[in-house]
C-alpha cells in the first residue's frame, strides 16, 4: 500500500508518467511463466447510468492458461492493487505454483487508475475525473471482468478464488464479501483491513516498524533514536550545512518544512526495510539485500558517526545502485495523505486520492513508543490536506460501513495471512473468527511472504502456511463445484 508504492520512489522517478514499462518487468522473468498481456473493455462508471453513457476504458490484465484444465479447472484471480500489475504478477510465485498443483487459470487484473489502466488517459487525475477512483468501482470492475472472461473462455463452471497482497488483499476480502456468488473464497495476504478502516491504535504501525529493528538488537533502536536526536539538535541550531554534509543532501535544508520532509524521507526508508525484511535479496519495486533490517542495524552500529550511519542506512533504499551523488529531499519522497508514503508518478496520485477518501491512515510516530521523530497526522490534518489537494472531505468510517469493519463473523471462506515481521500485520485479522475465516500467522514472515515463490531460504513457517492455504483453497474449489452442480 502506499507501502508498496513508496518502495517504487526511486524507479518511479525515472518513469513518472505511467510507472515502469512492462518491458522492464519482462526482463526479470527468468524462470517465471510468461503471462499474456491483454486489455478488457471496462465500464467507466458502474453506478451512474447518466454520467458517461456507455463509455469504456481499456483495463489491463495478465493471463496464463499454462496449467489450466480447460472448462473445469479453477480460476485464480489476483485483485490488483496500487501499482503496475506486472510487478505483482512477477512477485507472487506461490499463485503460479498453486495453479500448477490445482490446474488453474491465472488472471492478474490491474486496478483502475494504476499502471496503464487510466479511464481518462493523462487527464485521469483531474477533478472531477479522479472521482471515479473508488474501492467500489474497482470491485465492480473485477466482478464484470471475471464474469465476462469466464464466458469468453468457456469457464462458466470454473470456481474463482481471489488472491491479493496488502491493499490487494483487502480487495480480495471485499470481493468475497460483496460478490460471494462470483468469488468462492479469498486469500488475503498482509491485508490491513482494520487499521485502514480507522480501527486500532494510530501508534501501532511505527511502533511495529521499531520493534523489527529492536528485535535484531536493542542497541539498534538506540542508535536510530540517537541519530534522529542529533539531527533534531542540528536543525534547532539551524546548522543546515552540517546536516547537508552528513546526510549527502543535494541542497541544504533551509526551513522547518525541509527538516520535516527529511524526517519523512528517512522514516520511510526504515518502514520499507521492515516491510520487505525477506530472508533473501529481492527486487520487488527496488533492490534490497537479504535480511535488510539486520543489514541496516549493522550499518547503524558500524561506526561512531551516527548521522553518516543514518545516511548509509537510508541509502540501502534510495541509492541501492550507488549511482546517486546526493539525496534530493523532494524528488525521492513526497509527503501525502498516507504517512507510510505514496511514491511518485501517476500511481502516487491515485493512492493519495484514495487515502483522502475511503482509505484511512492517520498513523503517527511519537519518539516514545517508536524510534522516530514525533510526526503526527490527525484526522483534522488529513481533512485540511485533502480539501486543499483534491477538493474532498474524507469520510471516516466509510470502509467500516461498506465492508463490515471488525464484524466479519457472517462471512466465510477467507484466509487472513500475516507475518510477524510485517508492520502492517497488527492492522489486520490475527485470530481465526470461524472454521472458514482462518488467520494464519507466519513466524519470521515479512509483507505477504507467503505469496512469493518458494525459496531455499524460506522459514519453515511459510512453507507450512502455504501448505495450509493450498489445502483450504482446494476444499473451497471442491465445495463450489458441488454447489454449482446442485444449483444446476
Amino acid at each position: 500500500m502506499s507501502p508498496i508504492l513508496a518502495v517504487l520512489s526511486l524507479t518511479a522517478a525515472l518513469f513518472p508518467a505511467h510507472g515502469l514499462p512492462s518491458a522492464f518487468f519482462q526482463s526479470r522473468t527468468d524462470g517465471e511463466p510468461q503471462f499474456t498481456e491483454k486489455y478488457f473493455s471496462q465500464v467507466v462508471d458502474h453506478f451512474n447510468f447518466n454520467s458517461l453513457g456507455n463509455r469504456t476504458f481499456n483495463q489491463r490484465y495478465l493471463i496464463t492458461d499454462r496449467f489450466w484444465r480447460r472448462s473445469s479447472g479453477p480460476v485464480f484471480f489476483y485483485t490488483g492493487n496500487e501499482g503496475d500489475i506486472w510487478e505483482f504478477a512477477l512477485n507472487s510465485g506461490f499463485i503460479m505454483e498453486l495453479a500448477a498443483q490445482q490446474e488453474a487459470l491465472v488472471i492478474f487484473a490491474e486496478h483502475r487508475y494504476y499502471g496503464r489502466s487510466l479511464p481518462f488517459g493523462n487527464n485521469s487525475f483531474s477533478i472531477p475525473e479522479v472521482g471515479l477512483l473508488t474501492v467500489e468501482q474497482a470491485l465492480a470492475d473485477y466482478a464484470l471482468m471475471i464474469t465476462e472472461l469466464k464466458l469468453q473462455l468457456g469457464a462458466a463452471q470454473s470456481p474463482v478464488i481471489a488472491f491479493g497482497g496488502s491493499y490487494g488483499g483487502m480487495l480480495s476480502v471485499y470481493m468475497r464479501l460483496k460478490y460471494p456468488n462470483i468469488v468462492a473464497g479469498a486469500l488475503a495476504a498482509s491485508a490491513p483491513i482494520l487499521s485502514t478502516a480507522g480501527l486500532g491504535d494510530p501508534r501501532q504501525f511505527f511502533r511495529d516498524v521499531t520493534a523489527d529493528f529492536e528485535r535484531v538488537s536493542p542497541a539498534c533502536r538506540g542508535a536510530v533514536t540517537a541519530a534522529f536526536q542529533q539531527l533534531r539538535e542540528a536543525a534547532e541550531r539551524r546548522d543546515y550545512s552540517h546536516i547537508q554534509a552528513e546526510l549527502s543532501l543535494c541542497q541544504p535544508p533551509s526551513s522547518a518544512q525541509d527538516v520535516h520532509q527529511l524526517y519523512g524521507l528517512l522514516r520511510n526508508a526504515f518502514t520499507l526495510m521492515a516491510m520487505l525484511d525477506y530472508p533473501y535479496s529481492t527486487h520487488f519495486m527496488g533492490s534490497l539485500p537479504a535480511n535488510p533490517v539486520k543489514v541496516a542495524c549493522d550499518t547503524m552500529l558500524g561506526g561512531p558517526d551516527l548521522l553518516t550511519n543514518l545516511r548509509d542506512t537510508a541509502g540501502m533504499v534510495y541509492n541501492s545502485s550507488g549511482l546517486l551523488p546526493c539525496f534530493d529531499l523532494y524528488s525521492l519522497y513526497v509527503e501525502c495523505a498516507d504517512p507510510t508514503g505514496c511514491g511518485l508518478g501517476f500511481n502516487s496520485l491515485a493512492w493519495d486520492y484514495q487515502a483522502c477518501t475511503e482509505i484511512e491512515m492517520c498513523y503517527e510516530s511519537n519518539n516514545v513508543t517508536d524510534m522516530f521523530p514525533a510526526m503526527t497526522f490527525t484526522e483534522d490534518a488529513r481533512q485540511l490536506y485533502c480539501s486543499k489537494r483534491w477538493g474532498v472531505q474524507p469520510r471516516p468510517g466509510w470502509l467500516r460501513l461498506q465492508f463490515w469493519g471488525d464484524d466479519l463473523s457472517a462471512a466465510s471462506n477467507i484466509i487472513f495471512s500475516n507475518g510477524d515481521l510485517d508492520p502492517w500485520a497488527n492492522g489486520g485479522v490475527r485470530t481465526s473468527l470461524s472454521p472458514s475465516l482462518i488467520a494464519i500467522n507466519i513466524s519470521g514472515g515479512a509483507h505477504h511472504l507467503d505469496l512469493r515463490g518458494s525459496n531455499a531460504a524460506d522459514p519453515e513457517s511459510v512453507i507450512k502456511a502455504r501448505k495450509m492455504e493450498a489445502e483450504l483453497i482446494a476444499a473451497w474449489v471442491k465445495m463450489e463445484r458441488v454447489r454449482f452442480r446442485q444449483s444446476h
